[in-house]
């Protein structure tokens, strides 16, 4: 008998082959059957009709940050809402795991570490997770059998050095013998189910105690020992990060990530590439890593979004302003000082011309303040201000954008919320991404979802790129679109039995209406532990989502079952070998 058989939906398999109707019946969590409507005879427990909708593989995200969100969120919201049955974690050079049994402080390290960079509520990180983990495989082992998504998670480069090195790790190199230590709990790891490495030697990444994190004191034969480890096991990658993944890779960095590819012998993976017409030289340059690979026995593929990804900004808070050269020093000040500094005039033009300079890299996307537009406000004196372009305010009161922006802040005591309009949303840039899409080496992804919980939203990318697809700019069809969500992913990361329709396959599935999929628009909410907020979305047109066979969402609501799986290298994936 089967447990569920969905009747006469149309099917788009993942492969980018044409859509066909079918009945789809699901067994013991895999896909049993797959017959011309009507026609199957064996019985169901349960069935629905799918006249009208689409029945896709569900879609897998290869970059987020789930890692602690999955101890009080084990659907992962909104991703799973949003159609996302598997997600990659550990990314970054950044894991939760492991701890050293003797130094407990680690773990408040770690906490402070991820709430600075990855913008992750500290609170929530106090509250919500256990933290009774030591090795990698207890954390994956903390998470078994207690989450609704499917999830794999890279094991973070930091993690290891603090591991190793303690305190140490933070601007220290390795001895030989703590090297070997290294090695050895890294393999372990990777016995224990890592997908692999993740490391980052990113200008942007620092801790909580504002120091480069560990991963970047790293030389390249630290990195290039640990890519090496990673050859020695089944189903196991990298991910990296490096400055130029913001902008354009240096001569250095291109060749440090095709050595450590080919020394794996194991594609990676990078985030995120961005896409403007406005800088025309950018993807060739990023792309040529690709290209070099391809000749040293490696592979590189870059990430990229095929959405604009909603993110705010605040003068109060850290985030991406913060990354500006220059601006960190002023934006660091205490409250009061902060305000002073950035009421004269003096001090803001040094901050422009900072903000302008070809230093600033992809960070000049956000220096046109006449297009931001002002979300939340706090102070009588800002009433009515919401929702407005800053421009338009600032004609009215004489003043340049930047300096009316931060009188408004001001007002607020820096608690304002802005949000940035893209500069990218031109026909050109569009084009461009279309063109880009179809590159062997690019992949779409890079949500960060499960990081900067308060400031951006990217999970929603599944629905929003296919209702575009679907109703919009139409620049992919929705073959091609459902395939580039699904086995594209699935192929790169070696997951077995994942991201098609086809009989024996898991019944990961998104059952969606094609005349709504859609995503809504980013609201704040307070649903993280300590009343902690977050950026959310729903998801429109979105029937049901099953994971292994069991529906975990209905109607963009969570159904309570947590069906998911964790992905361990070797048993869940196979070797995507370069070579």
């Amino acid at each position: 008998m089967l447990d569920h058989l969905i009747k006469g939906a149309t099917v788009v398999d993942g492969t980018g082959a044409p859509s066909y109707p079918a009945d789809l019946g699901i067994r013991d969590g895999r896909i049993a059957i797959i017959a011309t409507p009507g026609t199957v005879t064996e019985p169901a427990r349960t069935y629905e009709d799918a006249q009208g909708l689409v029945l896709a593989p569900g879609f897998v995200d290869p970059h987020t940050h789930y890692d602690a969100q999955l101890f009080w969120d084990p659907y992962a919201t909104p991703s799973l809402n949003h159609g996302v049955t598997t997600v990659a974690g550990g990314n970054c050079g950044f894991t939760l795991a492991p701890l050293h049994p003797d130094r407990p402080e680690d773990a408040d390290y770690t906490r402070r570490m991820m709430s600075k960079v990855e913008g992750m509520s500290l609170v929530a990180l106090e509250e919500g997770a256990p933290w009774n983990w030591h090795s990698f495989g207890d954390y994956l082992d903390a998470l078994d059998g207690r989450i609704a998504v499917n999830a794999g998670f890279m094991v973070g480069h930091c993690a290891l050095r603090r591991y190793v090195m303690g305190a140490d790790a933070v601007g220290g190199q390795p001895t030989p013998e703590q090297m070997t230590q290294m090695l050895r709990l890294f393999h372990d790891a990777m016995d224990a189910g890592a997908w692999g490495l993740s490391t980052t030697q990113s200008a942007t990444h620092s801790d909580g105690d504002g120091q480069p994190v560990a991963s970047r004191h790293a030389r390249p034969e630290e990195l290039l020992a640990l890519s090496r480890a990673v050859a020695d096991h089944e189903g196991t990658q990298i991910e990296a990060i490096v400055a130029g993944c913001l902008d354009q890779f240096s001569d250095d960095e291109i060749e440090l990530l095709v050595e450590m590819s080919a020394a794996a012998g194991r594609p990676l993976n990078w985030n995120v590439l961005t896409i403007d017409a406005a800088v025309p030289e950018r993807v060739p340059r990023q792309l040529a890593a690709g290209e070099r690979a391809r000749k040293a026995g490696g592979r590189i593929v870059a990430l990229t979004m095929p959405i604009l990804t909603p993110m705010n900004m605040s003068l109060g808070t850290f985030c991406a302003l913060n990354l500006i050269p220059g601006w960190g020093e002023i934006l660091g000040l205490p409250i009061p000082e902060r305000i002073a500094r950035l009421r004269n005039a003096e001090v803001r033009a040094e901050m422009l011309r900072r903000a302008t300079s070809k230093e600033a890299g992809v960070f000049r996307r956000l220096t046109n303040f006449e297009r931001y537009v002002i979300g939340d406000t706090y102070s009588p004196a800002n009433d009515g201000l919401t929702g407005r372009v800053v421009r338009d305010i600032a004609v009215e009161r004489g003043q340049d954008a930047f300096h009316c922006l931060v009188e408004i802040c001001a007002h607020d005591d820096l608690r304002t919320v802005l949000w940035p309009m893209p500069t990218d949303n031109d026909p050109d840039s569009w084009a461009l991404r279309q063109e880009t899409w179809q590159h062997e080496d690019v992949l779409l992804g890079g949500s960060d979802a499960g990081a900067h919980l308060d400031r951006m939203c990217g999970a929603p990318y599944t629905t929003r790129f296919l209702g575009d697809c679907l109703r919009g700019r139409r620049l992919v069809g929705l073959e091609r679109a459902v395939q580039m969500l699904t086995d594209d992913p699935a192929r790169l990361f070696g997951l077995r039995d994942r991201g098609r329709i086809a009989e024996g396959y898991h019944a990961d599935l998104v059952l969606f209406d094609p005349q709504r999929i859609d995503a809504g628009p980013a609201t704040l909410v307070h649903d993280l532990p300590g009343d902690s907020p977050r950026l959310d979305s729903r998801a429109l047109g979105v029937v049901s989502v099953r994971v292994n066979g069991v529906e975990t969402i209905r109607d963009d609501a969570v159904t309570g079952a947590v069906p998911g799986t964790v992905l361990r290298s070797g048993r869940d994936t196979r070797t995507v070998s370069t070579r």
